[in-house]
């Protein structure tokens, strides 16, 4: 059974291109804390000449905007009016950023009469065809009567000139996103276990759906997944490399040369992994939520299953590393990454055989992704901190899927 590939790194939280939901979404809130805990109470209205260039990513109007160095992200009067148009609340809008994704931007929104969570894509310059924030809702619309952890859109945008960039607004639920640290009540061996079950039982569920009977013929192609995925990543990786990275283009050969055959085709997630859900407060572990479908499609669902595992640290791997994703499945009482795989494969009937094709396939497209987020450092359109640390980060996370390759 695969799953004894050793985590040196995994890759952090924008993945692979490489990368916030029971049927509702989603303020992200960290193990212990109060939901006002978790960001800056909603920026408040500022005169225009108050508005710090470059730095805001929240004004009220298109003319503060205008006198911005860099365009923001949310553009509060268009907004109301957008919100009012559809009876979602009334009066000045707050918003606050959710969770810590370096990928699709998310806020939670505020005024009288409720609360929502609005997703819409990075500032530019942006690779082809990513971030697509209306392909994700669509997705999350066609399946929102089957059994998948999703959260209800409420509404979409696809005037960019309404805040600058497309937008969809989503329902909020409570919970906790686990990364670094445990609810409490989860916090015994039996209900981690129950954690990376649950984080194993949704997954069969993504690809149960019958796909073809919510209406997303066209929403991908149900066969040559494999061989798309190595074409596009391979052009993303000339679109984005900022220097030369001789394993990644060893690793590329590679994939190619051993491509194994496709299962039956399902909706692929493109980002699964623990971080990427929520689950309820207090025990027993429940995941009700399942977020960042900006990546889903239809191919090959034992992608979702080399994604998940090469960024899985488990019991005795270092859960320190720059990448790493979930440092608390190194805990007693998760499964390591063969038992995910053996609950997969007891669950959905499909074989783990190649798996190691697909863990190295995960790391090399978040290898070429990431490069990506680095050229926006480097351009100046972000100055996230995170992506700083690149620069060594994609050649670690390159050499690492050659190593998983060769079976280190």
């Amino acid at each position: 059974m695969p799953g004894s590939v050793r985590l040196g790194v995994a890759v952090a939280e924008e993945p692979e291109l490489l990368r916030h939901q029971s049927r509702s979404l989603s303020l992200v809130r960290r193990p212990g804390e109060s939901v006002n805990e978790t960001a800056p109470s909603g920026v408040p209205s500022r005169p225009a000449a108050s508005i710090t260039p470059a730095l805001s990513t929240i004004v009220d109007t298109h003319d503060e905007a205008a006198r911005l160095d860099l365009p923001p992200l949310l553009v509060r009067r268009p907004l109301e009016a957008f919100l009012d148009e559809r009876g979602l609340g009334s009066g000045p809008v707050e918003a606050e950023p959710v969770g810590e994704g370096h990928s699709n931007v998310t806020y939670l929104i505020r005024r009288d009469g409720g609360e929502w969570v609005l997703r819409r894509p990075p500032r530019p310059p942006l690779p082809p065809s990513a971030h697509d924030v209306l392909r994700e809702a669509r997705l999350l619309i066609a399946v929102a009567d089957r059994p998948v952890r999703t959260p209800e859109v409420i509404a979409t945008c696809d005037d960019e000139s309404l805040i600058g960039a497309p937008f969809y607004v989503m329902e909020k639920i409570e919970g906790d996103v686990i990364t670094t640290e445990i609810p409490a009540p989860l916090e015994t061996p039996e209900q981690r276990r129950r954690i990376a079950d649950e984080l194993i039982d949704a997954l069969v569920e993504i690809h149960a759906v019958p796909w073809e009977a919510c209406g997303l013929e066209g929403y991908g192609k149900p066969t040559g997944y494999l061989d798309r995925q190595l074409r596009r990543f391979g052009g993303l990786w000339e679109h984005n490399k900022t220097r030369e990275v001789e394993v990644l283009d060893r690793v590329t050969a590679w994939l190619t040369e051993h491509r194994p055959e496709s299962p039956p085709a399902t909706i692929v997630h493109g980002d699964y992994r623990l971080g990427n859900t929520m689950f309820a407060p207090g025990a027993p572990a429940r995941l009700v939520a399942i977020f960042d479908w900006e990546l889903a499609t239809i191919g090959d669902p034992l992608a979702d299953l080399g994604y998940l595992t090469a960024t899985y640290p488990e019991p005795g791997d270092d859960a320190g590393t720059l990448f790493s994703l979930a440092a608390v499945t190194t805990r007693e009482g998760f499964l390591t990454r063969a038992e995910l795989l053996e609950r997969y494969e007891a669950k959905s009937g499909r074989s783990m055989s190649e798996l190691h094709w697909y863990q190295t396939l995960a790391l090399w497209k978040s290898a070429v992704f990431l490069e990506g987020s680095y050229k926006r450092l480097l351009a100046g359109t972000t100055d996230d901190p995170f992506f700083k640390k690149l620069d060594r980060g994609v050649p670690e996370i390159a050499q690492r899927a050659w190593d998983v390759a060769h079976g280190a």
